[in-house]
């Protein structure tokens, strides 16, 4: 898979945060799904739906450096028993509670801080996938929310989901 990176600069809003993001999810998660597709297909048997996180650790990371490189910050306090994933993605940070078990979706949500530490706004990743096999039946989502206080980002994220007709 040729290297393609999302651009990041600094200064910029969430909604070109989001934007960039996607742009970038959109010219990557196929090539490298199809790629890694027999590897991950045989972890899934294994390890069920950890092997989206062995596929989220490819995909995301580019991302969060070029977040980091532009000076934002997306991952916060880390306690001991959390579980991180792509880099950023925090698993105590989701929720899973949309879709049929061949089609779920789970969204990690990431505050996302300016260089003094300001909170600007979160980032949602919504991955859909199956329980049944290992699919992912599209891309990878970046949404973008104005909230920044846990109960707010999962009201936002309730909205999302509703708004896109997979509540």
């Amino acid at each position: 898979m040729k290297k393609q990176l999302p651009v990041m600069e600094s200064g910029m809003s969430m909604e070109t945060i989001g934007e960039a993001g996607n742009r970038y999810i959109a010219a990557v998660w196929e090539e490298l799904y199809k790629e890694r597709y027999e590897q991950l297909a045989q972890a899934f048997l294994e390890i069920e739906d950890a092997a989206y996180g062995l596929y989220l650790d490819q995909l995301m990371p580019p991302l969060f450096d070029r977040l980091e490189e532009a000076g934002f910050r997306a991952l916060g306090p880390v306690k001991e028993d959390n579980f991180i994933i792509g880099k950023c993605l925090k698993f105590s940070d989701s929720l899973e509670k949309w879709g049929t078990e061949d089609h779920r979706i789970r969204l990690f949500w990431n505050v996302i801080r300016n260089e003094r530490h300001e909170p600007l706004g979160t980032l949602i990743t919504s991955i859909p996938h199956s329980h049944l096999k290992f699919e992912i039946p599209r891309a990878p989502q970046l949404y973008v929310l104005a909230q920044t206080e846990r109960e707010q980002i999962v009201k936002g994220m309730r909205e999302i989901m509703s708004e896109s007709g997979e509540a």
